[in-house]
């Protein structure tokens, strides 16, 4: 060996070594560091900055069609949202045997066995809703009116007549006997310890990557799904769409270290529904916050809603905007969009929607509602809402800093920073009018600069504080010098 190839050689060993060492610390510093101390893995950023929609077909219009939705985006798109979050639209199981039904499924009173979380084919859309080309042309729209599309796949459990079933029926769990072994709401569990099954799905991720130019994902019960499979369906999608975005239901704490973008905030909202249930106060609300940041990884980044598909079926007809009333949602709206995390809109939410919804079975938004008072000003206000968020940089990337005041159990208060742009949130949380004065900016000079929104102030200022009618709120910019 001549000494030049001998050198090259050793170069190239000792760039080889180098690599294993630093793969080394770096897997010994996730395991040993504290979680809090690790970094949530960096996200696209058209979801650090997006605000998701959420389309529920049997909902979203009366025909239910994937092609009636397409017609629709253009008022999506006109709102102010950047992300469509589409239920699941593919083929769901038809098994009129009613072991193989949740309990909600039942008590829905549909009497349809087609559950869109009970999969039957993961690879086609179910004729309900159209066809695989009407997936596409629902996508292509989409993306002409700038909207990023993340579809829902349902990948803990799928339905008792599975179309993989007959040749791989080791696709899911089975007993000693033979028989299926059922996750959560009577739906055979997936056997996530098949390696076959696992390359299933991730080519069929891949499939609605390749052919149809999906956006991303919301993974539904993923926490109910070993973890190790969403860091690898994220490794090979990201090799087709580097800037794929994933979407976690569930609130594992390790999901942003390598697998998902953001995950729902279950907790977060329990406790928002508490308090306007009297159950618990504002006060409570920040110590949810802090618990749920302090166990994850730094610049963790949850979903912030109100009303969600689950909700609305759960609720019948006594929907969040009954019980909450319009200007108690706005507060929480409100609150939603300014701080951390990506706001997230339910389908109707635009226009005070208070109609009966089911995943079961067809029970449309009363789209009626938009021509009423109540509907074109919340339209309104979710359009300025998303123009703010989208205008002021601090609310998608700036951080989140507690503000104390002298009505902690009913007024919220907060600053959104990002480098000289200082905004400070001020929101009423209650049924009840209230005086407050902010105390956590005492000892700063600071100065107001403008208004950006305010409802339900019938005076105020920094210095005397604001008088709050129930459910107010101010968004104002302030100056800050040290």
């Amino acid at each position: 060996m001549t000494e030049a190839k001998y050198n090259i050689m050793r170069k190239i060993l000792k760039s080889i070594l180098f690599s294993f060492i630093w793969i080394a610390g770096f897997c010994q510093n996730s395991d040993t560091l504290p979680l809090n101390e690790q970094k949530a893995r960096t996200a696209p950023g058209w979801i650090t900055s997006g605000i998701i929609y959420q389309i529920q077909p049997r909902a979203f219009t009366v025909e239910g069609t994937l092609k009636a939705a397409t017609d629709r985006l253009k008022k999506i798109a006109e709102l102010g949202a950047t992300i469509v979050y589409l239920c699941p639209v593919f083929v769901a199981d038809d098994d009129l045997d009613e072991v193989f039904w949740s309990p909600r499924q039942k008590a829905s009173g549909m009497n349809n066995p087609k559950n869109p979380y009970r999969m039957k084919d993961f690879y086609h859309v179910d004729p309900e809703y159209g066809t695989d080309e009407d997936l596409k042309e629902f996508i292509t729209e989409s993306h002409r009116l700038r909207l990023k599309v993340m579809l829902d796949m349902v990948y803990l459990h799928c339905g008792p007549t599975a179309v993989f079933l007959k040749e791989h029926p080791d696709f899911i769990k089975r007993n000693k006997d033979g028989k299926a072994i059922n996750a959560s709401w009577s739906f055979p569990a997936l056997n996530f310890e098949n390696a076959e099954l696992r390359e299933y799905l991730w080519k069929n991720m891949e499939y609605w990557v390749k052919e149809f130019d999906a956006d991303g994902f919301r993974c539904d019960v993923a926490d109910g799904v070993p973890l190790d499979f969403w860091k690898a369906a994220r490794e090979r999608l990201e090799v087709i769409k580097p800037d794929i975005g994933m979407l976690a239901e569930g609130e594992r704490k390790e999901d942003q270290i390598m697998a998902f973008d953001l995950n729902y905030g279950f907790t977060w909202f329990n406790t928002l529904k508490a308090v306007y249930d009297g159950k618990k106060t504002v006060l409570d609300l920040r110590k949810t916050w802090n618990e749920m940041v302090k166990a994850r990884p730094y610049g963790v980044r949850f979903i912030r809603f109100i009303d969600t598909h689950d909700i609305a079926n759960d609720g019948w007809h006594n929907r969040i905007e009954k019980v909450w009333g319009f200007a108690g949602v706005n507060a929480a709206l409100l609150m939603n969009f300014t701080l951390d995390g990506v706001p997230f809109l339910y389908n109707g939410q635009e226009i005070a929607d208070t109609a009966r919804h089911s995943i079961f079975g067809r029970a449309p938004i009363n789209w009626v509602n938009a021509e009423t008072f109540e509907g074109q000003s919340r339209f309104v206000f979710c359009q300025k809402l998303c123009k703010l968020r989208i205008a002021e940089k601090a609310f998608s990337s700036g951080k989140l800093k507690w503000l104390d005041n002298d009505q902690p159990q009913s007024i919220l208060s907060y600053m959104r920073s990002l480098n000289d742009e200082h905004v400070l949130i001020i929101i009423n949380l209650s049924n009840h009018p209230q005086h407050v004065r902010v105390l956590g900016l005492d000892g700063l000079k600071h100065k107001f600069v403008k208004v950006l929104m305010a409802e339900g102030v019938r005076k105020g200022n920094m210095e005397s504080g604001f008088e709050f009618k129930e459910y107010g709120f101010w968004v104002g910019k302030i100056e800050i010098k040290e």
